[in-house]
């Protein structure tokens, strides 16, 4: 019985991966949950396992291809095969019947259904290079730059004897969605990763389908910076990890989450969907990608807690290890870009979460206190972007407060990290 191993689903919100290498070839016996190939995608780098136990019969996907999840990548046989069947396996290979290859070519990919509408064009007239003649989105990519290769050559064809008499003619170049710009003889081509393709379609998605509105608070965190430069010496030869800023607004952000429900939720489509539990989603960049990997029950976690969880899980994404699972069920989102002095930003919020919080650069400022007098203090913008189909200012207005108000007021003498 031939079966079809498609592309799993890696990670939350992630609709496609590349295959990097494939571990069987066509002929090779596996069991079920046996890796059979190596993915990557925007937020992990992953091993396919396989769905049965049974032989490889055909790879379909090659490899640095990217797919779409869901879509087919390779044929397993996962009964006794005879020699009879070997054979009729592969007369029929090399006699297709064409009633399959008209089934197969009206087979289209979310992919290529989403490009055939953006350029207008009619599958029905489109041949396929893939399976049994199946289109596939390289076939509509190649079209569509052939297309544009060809009205660039009217825009910019001789003018005419009687144009120069007249009125001058200058090349014109219709702009289409997706038109890709060509590179000039002195430009560097840099190919785009498997990653940096998967992190491109999910902001994209982000910022089509969310209707984000922003807004900003500034806190005073003068006393937190002092407690923070106090103990992180003695912490760091005691736990064996640094203590940094983070863990402490992401203590503050889960406190306010828990007076504030409707921040931690999710887009469901025709509903919002409350979540319960409190997972902490941290943005983790790289010199190839962003990985946002989760910190589980962020709520049950204390400041040292969290703050070696992060450290956990940045290790784990800067050396390639994050698995899919420390990906999945985040609720909210704290993007910590004061790490390499932002002060102010807008965040795209990680889809399908209904609001993200930059923690920017914590820098000393002269700051009018009570009594008109001038002090310096150490001043921290805390942005927040969200999805105005689940919230509106109002209730984000009050949570950025309550945030600013549980920094302002750290006391070092009444708070335990541990």
């Amino acid at each position: 019985m031939a079966e079809e191993i498609k592309m799993p689903q890696l990670g939350e919100s992630v609709t496609e991966g590349t295959i990097t290498k494939w571990l069987v070839k066509p002929g090779d016996k596996v069991n079920k949950y046996d890796p059979i190939a190596e993915v990557t995608t925007d937020k992990v780098n992953a091993e396919v396992p396989s769905s049965y136990s049974g032989t490889i019969t055909e790879i379909v996907a090659k490899e640095d291809e990217t797919v779409q999840v869901g879509e087919l990548i390779c044929y397993m046989d996962t009964a006794q095969i005879t020699k009879e069947t070997t054979k009729k396996t592969e007369d029929d290979a090399s006699n297709p019947d064409p009633a399959d290859n008209s089934s197969m070519k009206k087979r289209y990919s979310p992919a290529v259904m989403k490009l055939s509408q953006e350029h207008n064009i009619d599958l029905s007239k489109v041949e396929g290079t893939g399976r049994s003649g199946r289109i596939t989105r390289k076939d509509l990519e190649h079209l569509i730059r052939s297309e544009n290769v060809s009205e660039t050559k009217a825009a910019t064809k001789p003018v005419q004897e009687e144009d120069e008499i007249s009125t001058p003619v200058y090349p014109t170049y219709k702009q289409k969605p997706g038109e890709k710009p060509e590179a000039g003889d002195q430009d560097t081509e840099i190919p785009l990763s498997g990653t940096r393709k998967a992190i491109a379609a999910n902001m994209v998605k982000s910022k089509q389908e969310i209707p984000h509105a922003w807004t900003m608070v500034e806190a005073d965190v003068t006393n937190l910076v002092s407690y923070r430069d106090k103990i992180k010496n003695d912490f760091k030869q005691k736990e064996g990890f640094s203590i940094t800023f983070l863990p402490f607004f992401i203590k503050a952000v889960v406190e306010a989450l828990k007076e504030f429900p409707e921040i931690n939720s999710v887009w469901g489509g025709n509903k919002i969907i409350q979540k319960k539990g409190i997972h902490m989603s941290i943005a983790v960049g790289t010199n190839e990608a962003l990985y946002v990997p989760v910190i589980k029950n962020a709520d049950e976690k204390s400041i040292k807690g969290i703050a070696k969880e992060i450290d956990e899980l940045v290790h784990k994404a800067r050396s390639g290890k994050l698995s899919s699972e420390e990906m999945k069920g985040g609720t909210f989102t704290v993007n910590n870009t004061g790490t390499f002095g932002s002060v102010q930003s807008m965040p795209i919020i990680n889809f399908p979460q209904a609001a993200i919080l930059s923690v920017e650069s914590i820098n000393k400022k002269p700051v009018v206190m009570q009594g008109d007098m001038i002090a310096i203090r150490s001043m921290v913008n805390l942005c927040l972007s969200l999805d105005h189909r689940i919230l509106d200012g109002l209730i984000c207005g009050r949570f950025l407060a309550r945030i600013k108000e549980k920094m302002e007021n750290f006391d070092p003498a009444s708070e335990n990290i541990y």
